[in-house]
This record gives structure tokens, sequence and C-alpha cells, in this order.
């Protein structure tokens, strides 16, 4: 399998440390949506990231999606979701508004690098930033109660700390200040000792 996209893509990133937790051999082949788009283009010609290329030469697009078909490969014995039904309900909504918290920073990054200053709409920054924070103030709270479900298998770590923890970097490494540690301390000590896992430093967040 191929896994094409850049690590400093959240979604091409969780996909990649996903599919290593899985223990699906790929190879990764970082080809840029902007300074590479009729490569990419050759490759899947909607120019979405992640994409991934099985074996047999199927294109397959959007994270939920790939990940779908590798949870499916790789069994239930080394699923990233909790064995027991009953916890599955709040991994689930850990995992949504971690990844909400993800499409709002990307939508601010979008928004602040490739539109041009003069075209920049301020209260569309101001909604999504207060959409993040929203989203960062629920796991904030979730975790207070307890801790992020864990995942089948013994696995280090299950998606919902997957989507938490690299939502989180991508936010702090692309809009450094928007959210601050202080206002949600424990999201940012969860992603930091998430970083520290084996498969996060095997698919480091880089452009």
């Amino acid at each position: 399998m191929q896994l094409i996209g850049m690590l400093d893509s959240p979604y091409v990133r969780r996909t990649a440390i996903s599919l290593e937790l899985l223990g699906l051999p790929f190879a990764s082949r970082p080809v840029s949506v902007f300074r590479q788009m009729e490569a990419f283009a050759a490759i899947n010609p909607v120019i979405k990231a992640p994409t991934l290329v099985l074996e047999d030469g199927t294109v397959l697009m959007d994270s939920h999606l790939i990940l779908l078909h590798a949870e499916a490969r790789a069994g239930a014995a080394r699923s990233l979701w909790p064995a027991d039904p009953a916890q599955q309900p709040r991994a689930l909504r850990l995992a949504g508004l971690a990844l909400a918290a993800c499409d709002k920073a990307v939508q601010a990054v979008y928004e602040r690098e490739l539109r041009p200053a003069e075209k920049q709409h301020a209260p569309w920054l101001s909604r999504v930033q207060a959409q993040m924070h929203a989203a960062w103030g629920e796991l904030q709270a979730e975790l207070q109660q307890a801790p992020a479900p864990g995942a089948a298998g013994g696995q280090p770590i299950g998606q919902a700390g997957i989507c938490m923890a690299v939502s989180w970097h991508f936010t702090q490494q692309l809009l450094p200040g928007m959210v601050s540690e202080e206002a949600f301390p424990l999201p940012a000590a969860f992603s930091a000792q998430a970083e520290s896992l084996a498969a996060f430093r095997a698919w480091p967040h880089a452009s």
C-alpha cells in the first residue's frame, strides 16, 4: 500500500499513525496537494489527501474511509476502538470533538495562508476560533471526568486519542497562540504524552 500526502496534514498523519498501530505495512509518498498538484492528480484526479493506493491499484481517499478499510484488514484484535461496546459511544464522541476542532483549525490555516490579507474575513476567523475553543472545552471537560477510552488488543492509544493528539499538535504548530495550553491543560498534556509513543515518533508532523 502507498499513503499519498504530506505529514503536515493532520488527516495524513492520523492515517499514518493508525496504519502503523494496526500493523499494516505501507510506503509513504509525501506528495503535496499544493506544490505538486499535477503529480498528485496523476495518482488521484480529485487531489485529496490522504489518498491510499491499495496493492491492486484501487485508490481510496478520506481518512475516515481509509481507516474503516484498514480496521477491517487488521481485524478486531488490533482495533483502535474499544472492544467493549459500552465504551464505544464515548470514544466516538471524543474523536468527533477532536476532528471538529481539527477541521476548524484547517479552515483557519487556509484563511490565513491561502487568502490574501486584504480579503481575509475577520468575523469568519472569530467564528472558527470560537468553534475550536468550544470543542477543546468539551474535551477538557471529558478528560476531567475520565481518561480517553483505550483500544482493543492492548494498543497504547485508541483512535479517539490519536485524533485528539494529532489535532492538538497540528493546531499548536500551525496556529500558535490560538488555542492555549493554559486554557486546555488536559488535552495539551495528553497530546504531549502521545507524541512520545513510537508510532507518533515514526510519523512526525513535517512540512
